[in-house]
């Protein structure tokens, strides 16, 4: 980072709202013993919890259901090396109950790489973290 850049801590809810900005983030999670990262589809709910879209027959599924995992997302102007990066980490449970998956169903989220028939996980956030990456000289908006 460049002298003239400034770094500045967001808050939670100024992290919920940038992150449903985007519509695709980074879970990481555990598969055979080793850290694995894959990008999601997500929505950010009304009660603050991020509902994942993944492919039922992924390994992914099987090692998100119960766990706590990491999420990761942004967004970044590579010529102007600004932006946000907003982490969250929590528990992540497989959603079942039938009007929840419903719900999801309606809202038209689907797996980054497609399937008819998706899985939803629901990600409750516990630890919420974001920084904001802005030039010297640029006033600073509170989101």
């Amino acid at each position: 980072m460049d002298r003239d850049d400034q770094l500045e801590a967001l808050t939670e809810a100024a992290c919920l709202r940038l992150l449903s900005t985007v519509p695709v983030g980074r879970v990481v999670y555990t598969e055979h013993a080793l850290p694995a990262v894959l990008p999601v589809s997500f929505d950010v709910t009304p009660d603050g919890r991020l509902l994942l879209a993944v492919r039922r027959d992924s390994a992914t599924a099987r090692c998100l259901d119960g766990t706590v995992v990491a999420f990761q997302a942004d967004r970044l102007d590579p010529v102007t090396r600004t932006g946000w990066s907003v982490l969250v980490h929590g528990r992540a449970d497989l959603v079942r109950e039938p009007e929840q998956v419903r719900r999801a169903l309606r809202s038209g989220l689907r797996p980054w790489v497609g399937d008819s028939d998706p899985l939803f996980v629901s990600l409750v956030p516990e630890l919420v973290s974001g920084r904001r990456l802005l030039r010297s000289g640029r006033s600073v908006q509170r989101s």
